[in-house]
Parts: C-alpha cells; structure tokens; sequence
C-alpha cells in the first residue's frame, strides 16, 4: 500500500497573490494563445477554454456560439456522422470544434472522419479521446493505433490525474492529456468509489510531467466560479474545460423545466442513470452510476458568460503583471486559505 501525507488541494483551497505589474489596462492582455501539438507536429492559436463534451454542453449550437470567441469545444461524442456533416455546413469551424471519441475501434473513427471529409472538403485537425479511466490498458492502445493511423491528427486522451497518467498517454502518442477525476459538479465518481484527486493538486502535477514531453493539460472538472479558471491555468493548464459553467444556457439545447414559476435547464454527468439510459437504453447490471443530475436555472445565451469569463481572465492578468494567458502560470503565486 502507498501512503501519501502531502495534503493535496482544490480550486477553493488557494488564492493567487497579487503582484507590482506593469499592465495598466485589462485593454493591453492578449488572450488569443498559441498551443503546441508536440506528437502530431501542428499548433493552435485561440482562447484555450474548451466546452466539456457532455449531452448539455458540448453541442454543435454551444460550439458554434464559442468559435466567434476563439473558444473550443469537445463535441459530444453521440451526434452522428450526417449530423456533423449538417453543422459544418451551418458554418461549425473544425478550428474549434474537436470530435470526441471513447473507446471505438481505429476502423470506425476512420470511417467517421473520412465521411466528414468526404462530404464538407474540411479536414478534422484535432480529436478528443474520452473515458473516466485513462489508466486501462486498452486506452493506451488505442490511443497508440490512432497516432499511427493519423500521424498529423492533435489528439487529447484522459482523463488521468497522476503523472503516470500523463506518461501513459503521451508515450502512447497523445498530444496533451485531459486531468480529472472525481472533480466535475456532477460526477459521483470519488462518493461512490472513492477515487479521486484533488483537481488544482492534479493540474500542477500533472502540468509539470506534461511539459517533459512538450504537451499540456486540459484541466477537467471543479471549476465553479470563474476565479477557478485562471487557478488552473496558473497551475500550469494548457487549456480548461468547462462544463457546469456553461450549462443552462440557450445553447445547451437542454428543454426547459418549469419549476417554482422560474425556468431550470437539466445538467448530468456522463455516467449517471440519466446519460446511461438515453445512450445505453439504462444501467447495465455490472456497474452503477457515477453520476447525478441538477436542475439549473435557465442562463440565457451563453455570450454573456463567455463575455463575463473573459473579462475576468484580463483582470486576472493585471493583478499579477501577466500580458498573455501563457504569463498566468509564469508569474502566480498561491497561498494556501
């Protein structure tokens, strides 16, 4: 048994001390960013926030609203092909909207892609690969056959929240590793396992063990208030995923729920009863949901936040003399509450 008495910390854990800085004016940040895929050899350039790809957030409607912000999504993995090919054509940039696959085999991501192709002329450039558990072993090879197959494709795997995690998938031939487990507003994973890790803890060890390889961390899960955001880049995070934060808005194209004479949006994990038995026709009798479902009251359009998100990134940067989102990390200092 390995025992660890380091205490390990949360987004709410710590603040960022602020620091003499030269940035006079929120108007002088810079928060287009430039990301390095270092195994497929292409780079990014944008807002490094990505939208979670769950069936209330990562929709074409959300990613279609982030791309005029430089924002990108994590498409959720159940729309179809024709239905990616219908949202291309409505103007969804492939720049910022990334496919999201789990554990399919290398011939139907291959036939999915090439169908795309085949119908828009667009070239999927970066594809998500998504499960709970990045530690198994079929994930690895997966991930494995995926770079062979498509050598100049950006591919993102996890989640994982060690540095073994991260050494599993970047030697596997992923370009950046998404972090978290346990941490997500509506994951039941650490109360019914008891598996976890802390997510500010998980980001900044896992973002040290990513930059031996060249590649970042997507930080997965606990942002609650936007504070959080600018946590996990000070972490060290390439890009955070949002997914509670973005919820219950007109994009999430989640009906309305009338309740109490006010207007609620449903949000659910992934692995809950809720998602399993929409996608999978229910719970299947070897496992049980690590997940639950909220009602959230009804936010409007989502450019209002991403707006508000925004505006506190660039403030952000003036407290602690940060001209970019690169300079976050460089410059924070945290202070444990």
């Amino acid at each position: 048994m390995f025992y660890s008495s380091e205490k390990k910390l949360n987004f709410k854990d710590v603040l960022i001390v602020p620091k003499s800085s030269k940035i006079n004016s929120r108007k002088d940040v810079v928060l287009d960013t430039k990301i390095l895929f270092p195994a497929s050899g292409i780079s990014w350039t944008g807002v490094p926030i990505m939208a979670s790809n769950m069936d209330n957030v990562g929709t074409f409607e959300m990613g279609l609203a982030l791309q005029n912000f430089h924002m990108t999504n994590a498409v959720s993995k159940f729309y179809n092909k024709d239905a990616w090919v219908k949202s291309i054509s409505n103007g969804l940039d492939l720049e910022f909207n990334f496919i999201t696959f789990g554990l399919q085999e290398i011939s139907e991501i291959d036939e999915i892609i090439s169908y795309i192709l085949q119908k828009t002329n667009k070239n999927i450039k970066t594809i998500v690969f998504d499960i709970p558990n990045g530690y198994i072993e079929k994930f690895s090879k997966i991930i494995s056959e995926a770079r062979k197959e498509f050598p100049k494709l950006g591919i993102i795997a996890g989640n994982v929240v060690t540095s073994e995690g991260v050494r599993l998938l970047m030697d596997s031939g992923a370009d950046g590793v998404k972090v978290g487990i346990g941490s997500g507003g509506v994951c039941d994973t650490t109360e019914t396992t008891g598996i976890g890790y802390p997510q500010l803890s998980a980001a900044i060890d896992c973002s040290l063990e990513v930059k031996k390889y060249n590649g970042f961390i997507v930080s997965d899960g606990g942002v609650k208030i936007t504070g959080d955001i600018s946590k996990a880049f000070a972490a060290g995070s390439g890009f955070v995923m949002l997914g509670s934060l973005l919820a219950a808005h007109k994009e999430s194209m989640a009906p309305i729920i009338r309740k109490d004479n006010k207007n609620f949006r449903e949000l659910y994990g992934m692995s809950s009863t809720q998602a399993m038995t929409k996608h999978y026709g229910g719970v299947a009798d070897y496992r049980t949901s690590e997940g639950k479902s909220i009602l959230v009251e009804d936010r409007g359009p989502v450019k209002n936040t991403l707006n508000k998100i925004l505006g506190a990134l660039r403030s952000t940067c003036t407290y602690i003399n940060a001209k970019n989102i690169g300079e976050i990390h460089e410059n924070s200092s945290f202070i444990i509450l």
